[in-house]
Formats: structure tokens, sequence, C-alpha cells
């Protein structure tokens, strides 16, 4: 299902000239080119319902998507592309696992993903070094991980109180 709707995604790329009819343009591509897509297309009608409905959707999402926007997946595919086999594997089956999260976890992700991609290069580099560390730690050392930063928030939130308070006091 995902080299189709690789496939689909890379039939509206190469072709974006919208003044020719399908037929034109598919009868304007090579012998060995319109039968690869020949097949592809008969590997798509022998997908099930669910999996061509859900291509279709990710169609329209992809038509209705800004210049940027597709720029920025194009390029993104390009990458996967370019990664070996077990890197892809890696990259489908964090995705998969990010589709079963719930909304609010995938939205939180995002604006954590966001945040990292619009920091500047040096704190994006010392974000990326952190988590690559989360990921090594074990369970437990993950829980004390957290527990210490509790505890550091905890202070900080202190601190910040009793500051407070004595310019409170100056004030007066």
């Amino acid at each position: 299902m995902k080299s189709a709707l690789l496939i689909a995604a890379a039939l509206c790329f190469a072709l974006p000239v919208r003044a020719q009819t399908a037929e034109d343009r598919f009868r304007s591509l090579p012998p060995e080119k319109q039968e690869e897509l020949r097949q592809k297309f008969r590997e798509l009608q022998q997908l099930p319902p669910e999996q061509r409905a859900e291509l279709r959707q990710n169609l329209q999402k992809l038509q209705q998507m800004s210049p940027v926007e597709r720029q920025a997946l194009e390029e993104n595919y390009r990458r996967f592309q370019t990664m070996g086999p077990v890197e892809r594997l890696q990259i489908l089956q964090r995705w998969e696992e990010f589709k079963k999260l719930p909304a609010e976890r995938r939205s939180e992700l995002r604006r954590q993903l966001k945040r990292v991609m619009e920091a500047n290069p040096g704190e994006r580099r010392q974000i990326l070094e952190n988590m690559h560390r989360w990921e090594q730690m074990s369970p437990e050392q993950r829980q004390e991980m957290r527990q210490r930063f509790r505890e550091q928030h905890k202070e900080q939130r202190r601190e910040r109180k009793l500051e407070r308070r004595h310019e409170q006091r100056r004030g007066r």
C-alpha cells in the first residue's frame, strides 16, 4: 500500500501540467514508463477497497497542499528514497506507531517537532543529542531523570515565588 501511495504522489509530481489530458500525458511517456505505470495500476486495483479509499484520501490531501507544503513533502520523499532498507523500515514502523497514538499526543509531538525544527542549529543539535541519550536510557534511568526534572522544576518555582515575595516587600 505504501508503494501505491508513493506512486500516486510521484504521478502527481511528475505530471504537473494540467492543460494536457491524462491520456495525452500517458501517451507522451516512453513505452517502458507506460508499462511500469500499467503494472502499478494493476497493483493498485488489486488492493482492498479500504486501502484504495485511503489512497484516494491521501491523494486529495496532496492535491490540496500549498506549493510550499508540497515541496517539503517532495523533499522528504526524496530523502526517504535515499535511505537504506533498514532505515526506511524503522521510519515506517515509527510512522505506524505514531498513527496509533491519540490525537492529542500526536498534536503535542507535532508541536515539539516544530519547536525543534525552528531552534537555531546549536540548540537543535543539543536537543537531538538529548533525545539520543534519552533513547539509550533504560526505563529506570528515564524514571529517575523525570523525577530529577520534577524536583528541579519544583525548586525553580519555589525560588521564583520567593523572589516575588522579596520584591513585593521591597516595593512597599
